[in-house]
């Protein structure tokens, strides 16, 4: 299995991959964690899919509050959160390995529907241009 020092980096995730992996490992659902940072669940969710970024204060918040540190939250380097496979509540490794291809396939999704929706748009600019 992947290090998970790797997995979290910046070429292999993404803040939102991070924020959620350290939600999911603090236990707290997004629900909870939003109520805690004193924002709406809908947005909490934006920044996991990554259409969104929260401000500065908010992220060293969020640190403090997932208990990693904030150059891990943004870049995956430093203090992250316990490895998934400590504790007795930890999924079995191979259920482990699909939650996280799950996630990647999750962030990826939304990386393509902003382009598409980035094309989409210049298409009806250039159509309007010529009608």
């Amino acid at each position: 299995m992947t290090d998970p020092q790797e997995w979290y980096g910046e070429e292999a995730a993404t803040l939102g991959d991070r924020l959620a992996a350290a939600r999911m490992a603090a236990g707290l659902s997004q629900a909870q964690l939003a109520a805690r940072l004193g924002v709406r669940p809908a947005t909490l969710r934006n920044w996991e899919d990554d259409r969104s970024e929260p401000r500065a204060n908010r992220l060293q918040v969020l640190a403090g509050l997932l208990n990693v540190s904030l150059g891990w939250l943004l870049t995956g380097r430093g203090e992250g959160p316990a490895p998934a496979d400590e504790g007795p509540d930890a999924p079995p490794v191979e259920e482990a390995a699909l939650l996280d291809e799950l996630r990647a396939i999750r962030a990826e999704h939304g990386r393509l529907g902003d382009r598409l929706a980035h094309l989409e748009k210049r298409l009806r600019k250039l159509a309007t241009a010529r009608g």
